[in-house]
């Protein structure tokens, strides 16, 4: 089963070091991909020598900079990886470095066969949604307030956005929902995750996520300029410890949900 770890950004210790344990802790081998960054060495090295103080037996970094580099990788680089982590910055870079080389196809396997867990982080959350959260910081819903593009579709029928409570994105999810009411809508916060495991994913860390769901609703407008009209959709907020059905579309809180969050590791 596809083992996916979906981070919000500003990970602390708890986060990350759950990470480093479905990994396999001391037996571990984390590949850290920072194609999103403009400064990858300095970004690599830093999450290289934090997986290391977090237990991880081996980290080492993947510079893939150029689509030259991600269609000449190594097949053995990724394939004796048990974690793949890729970091923040601009996830255009990384869906227009990987999408569609040979690095995207070995990575989809790789995730399709359960051999490795795939996180991201901030820009490397967003890009795992097949329609991918680009940007926008429009003050209402409308069309204008959200930019989109494709995203590399790791885990599909959802659009990710992060940073999500202390960037107050709620706007932007709920106009990109607007635009696209077939997917769900997931806004996670920093310090927080989601771990998806086929079609279940449980939420994890110091925040929640808010979950936009359109299929309810009754009606939906979006003009070509000015605020779009979005009636009936659902609304869920899940903190640590809650569970969400991706294909039934249900959540499920567990009772001492919210004294939960703390203990992601």
């Amino acid at each position: 089963m596809a083992r996916l770890f979906v981070i919000g950004g500003a990970a602390g210790p708890c986060v990350l070091g759950r990470f480093v344990s479905l990994s396999g802790g001391p037996a571990a081998d984390i590949v850290v991909i920072a194609t999103a960054s403009r400064s990858p060495s300095t970004v690599e090295a830093e999450h290289v020598a934090l997986f290391r103080e977090l237990g991880a037996g081996t980290v080492r970094a993947l510079r893939l900079s150029t689509r030259a580099e991600a269609n000449a990788v190594d097949p053995q680089a990724l394939e004796s990886a048990t974690g793949v982590y890729f970091t923040g910055g601009d996830q255009l870079r990384i869906t227009t470095v990987l999408g569609g080389t040979q690095t995207d196809s070995l990575l989809q396997r790789l995730v399709h066969q359960g051999q490795i867990v795939l996180a991201g982080t901030s820009a490397g959350a967003a890009m795992m949604s097949g329609t991918m959260i680009v940007g926008g910081d429009g003050p209402g819903i409308s069309a204008a307030s959200v930019r989109t593009g494709p995203g590399l579709e790791f885990l599909p029928g959802v659009l990710i956005d992060m940073h999500f409570a202390e960037r107050g994105r709620l706007n932007r999810l709920l106009s990109a929902v607007a635009l696209y009411p077939h997917e769900l809508g997931l806004g996670i916060d920093e310090d927080t995750a989601i771990l998806a495991d086929g079609d279940v994913f449980e939420v994890l860390g110091s925040g929640s996520v808010t979950i936009v769901d359109a299929g309810a609703a009754t009606d939906i407008r979006v003009p070509a300029d000015g605020p779009i009209a979005f009636a009936g959709a659902r609304i869920h907020v899940l903190p640590a410890g809650c569970r969400f059905e991706l294909s039934g579309r249900r959540p499920s809180i567990v009772d001492g949900a919210a004294g939960e969050r703390g203990q992601a590791a």
